[in-house]
């Protein structure tokens, strides 16, 4: 095999390309010095830790799921005496309006619900009738976890 090291290139002068440089940004940043190690420990580990922010839907769910916890689930009425509510009228007061949250929110908790039990269930409030406490805390967080890992 033969490999040619010679090129065509024109050898730059490096005081030239210095010069050029320092024409396009006449006063650089210094390049800062390295922090000394107690200067470093002094830095709290979460500071330099990128945050996460919430996506909405996950923020729908999770309220509505803290609705729930807080105010009680109820079967067979949105809203019952007491004050407890069914999964639809939990997200529509966590998300405050029939805006793009609450309805994504609501299609992912449907899309989980059928996922759990069953391609049957057409909306919400019927799944929502038909199961226990538990079985729909189970799809609730399931659907918070999927919001969490699609970052939605």
């Amino acid at each position: 095999m033969n490999t040619h090291t010679k090129t065509d290139f024109t050898p730059v002068d490096q005081d030239l390309y210095e010069k050029a440089f320092q024409l396009l940004d006449p006063d650089p940043d210094p390049i800062p010095e390295p922090a000394a190690p107690a200067a470093l420990a002094a830095v709290p580990l979460t500071a330099t830790l990128p945050m996460r922010l919430t996506g909405p839907v996950e923020k729908v769910l999770t309220d509505a799921l803290n609705f729930l916890d807080t105010h009680g689930w109820t079967r067979y009425s949105l809203i019952n005496t007491e004050g407890a509510r069914c999964s639809i009228g939990a997200l529509r007061a966590a998300a405050g309006s029939r805006n793009a949250a609450y309805c994504d929110a609501g299609n992912l908790l449907l899309d989980e619900a059928r996922r759990q039990h069953g391609k049957k269930w057409e909306a919400i409030p019927s799944w929502n009738d038909c199961h226990s406490g538990a079985e729909v805390r189970s799809v609730w967080e399931a659907a918070i976890r999927r919001a969490h890992h699609l970052n939605i």
